[in-house]
């Protein structure tokens, strides 16, 4: 996923160049909703990351020596 919001960004800063190029709104439009996209994407593989595995967790009960 994080390969997907690399290659959005991308494409993100090429609609950017056609837009500033260009000077045409559309591509503007499009490089802020590809963009938008890639933050989302971004945002949900960090939160999926986050979360932890329920085989790492320590066994109930036990408590940690001091």
């Amino acid at each position: 996923m994080l390969v997907l919001t690399l290659v959005l960004a991308a494409v993100g800063f090429a609609l950017l160049v056609a837009a500033l190029t260009t000077g045409s709104v559309i591509w503007a439009w499009g490089c802020i909703l590809v963009c938008v996209l890639g933050a989302v994407l971004l945002l949900a593989s960090a939160l999926s990351m986050r979360r932890p595995d329920e085989d790492s967790a320590p066994p109930p009960g036990r408590h940690a020596k001091r």
